[in-house]
This record gives structure tokens, sequence and C-alpha cells, in this order.
């Protein structure tokens, strides 16, 4: 993904997700950094949907991408947790970061969100996790934030810090890094996804569905970092692609386009 700013701040950095499926249910991202969407793209296979909006949405304008995953979509039985996950992005997107802060996922967990400067963090959105307790399941909705990792091997890297409050008071924190891709593509997020606990000797819980929001579609002061929609448009719109490995080795696929501009 490409990125464009100052000649001294600028990074190919995007953090997205992704959480990938982590994902939920596009543009279900806080109104303070994203309005709502002017349109968007919805696809899937095997189960799951991948949905994509940006805003404002105009060729070559600094704002906000939404990516929300749906991961239960005509799913049977109990969700099985995630392990890793995916996220294609189509070509010539880009994040404009005024001035490159990080933040180590150490800090996340022992500190939350407040530990990491506001400059760092790329993004915000929300998931929804089930867990089987005997014969109920519980459903719980949890925060996420999308921090700027350190390098790691020069490659960039983002955080995800998932804060749950009830009926548990989880936190944890899922790493990424990004890779370039081939065309019709640019980058890919990679994100490894923890084991997710409940209670005690009870199986952890599962990510059903995540919705993030990168950038913003405010540039100010305490939200300085923007994505970049593309300059030009592929015929039959933007490509968004996801794949999710679970934790019995099975495997999920999903795409979309989002359609041109107008």
């Amino acid at each position: 993904m490409s990125s464009r700013g100052s000649p001294t701040a600028r990074t190919c950095v995007y953090a997205a997700l992704l959480g990938t499926s982590a994902l939920a249910a596009l543009a279900c991202a806080s109104a303070a950094h994203s309005s709502t969407p002017v349109r968007g793209a919805v696809g899937g296979s095997g189960g799951a949907t991948i949905a994509a909006s940006f805003a404002p949405d105009r060729l070559g304008a600094r704002g906000a991408l939404t990516v929300t995953i749906d991961l239960l979509a005509g799913a049977a039985g109990d969700p099985m947790p995630l392990r890793r996950s995916v996220l294609r992005l189509p070509a010539g997107l880009g994040v404009q970061i005024p001035r490159l802060r990080s933040c180590a996922p150490q800090r996340l967990r022992l500190l939350g969100a407040r530990g990491c400067p506001a400059r760092s963090r790329l993004g915000i959105g929300h998931a929804l996790t089930q867990a089987p307790l005997g014969s109920s399941v519980l459903t719980e909705s949890v925060s996420l934030w999308v921090f700027l990792g350190p390098l790691r091997n020069l490659q960039p890297t983002f955080e995800v810090l998932a804060q749950g409050y009830t009926p548990f008071d989880e936190r944890v924190v899922l790493s990424g890094t990004v890779l370039p891709d081939e065309p019709p593509y640019g980058e890919d997020l990679v994100l490894s996804v923890p084991a997710i606990p409940t209670l005690p000797l009870e199986p952890e819980a599962s990510i059903v569905s995540m919705s993030l929001t990168i950038g913003s579609s405010r540039s100010s002061l305490r939200e300085p970092n923007r994505t970049i929609e593309p300059a030009r448009c592929p015929a039959g719109g933007f490509p968004f692609a996801a794949q999710f490995t679970y934790a019995d080795g099975s495997t999920q696929d999903a795409s979309s386009l989002l359609h041109c501009p107008r």
C-alpha cells in the first residue's frame, strides 16, 4: 500500500483490520472517526462475508476506510476460534501519517489504549465474540483500537487491542504485519489471533464478526492519520479479499468488489 504525507514522515503501513474477520458489519465504526459510508460492497464464499467503504468516497480522497467481516454468514454449529487472518487490499491504497509514532504490544497489554501515543493510533472498531458455556452461548461486544507497531525485520507492523468488559473483562492484543501482494491487490494485512480466554476450564471465545475503521474522515490534531483512496479505480471496482484460518486447521475465504465512485 502506498503512503503519502510530508516528505519527512511517510510510511507504507496500513493497519486495518482487520482483524479481519474481525470485523464486523461494515460501517459500524464510531461517527467520531467516520461519516456514514456513501456506498459499500459485500461478497463472500464458504460462509464468510467481507464489505468495505470509503468516507469520503472520491478517488484520491483522504479520509477513512471501514472493513467489516461476518464469519457466521451461512455457518452452522458453534463458531470455531480464529487463529490467523489475511486481508488483501486494493493496489494504490495509502495511509497518511504526518508524524510517525509507534506503540509496543507490551504497553498495550499492560496499560491498554491509554498506554500508547495518540498519534500512533490508526483506527478504532468493534467485534462480537461468542463462547459456549454449558448449554448456553455467551455473546460479548469487544472494543477495538488499531495502533502502528514497531518495525519487525524492516517490515511495518500493527497491533489491534481488543478489550472486553462484560461478561468477561479480558484484554487481548492481536499482532500483525504488512506484506506486499500482486495486482490487483497492493498489500496484505496478516493478523495472528491468540486464544481469547473466558472462564477456567471453559472453551475459549470465538470472533464471529468485526468492523474496523482506519483513518478519519475529518482531519484534526488528535486524529491526523488518514487513509488515501486509490487515485484510479480498476474496471469492476476495488477488490477486497480475506482468508481465515481456524484452530482446527480449516480455512475460509471471502471476497468483494467495491464499486468505483460515480
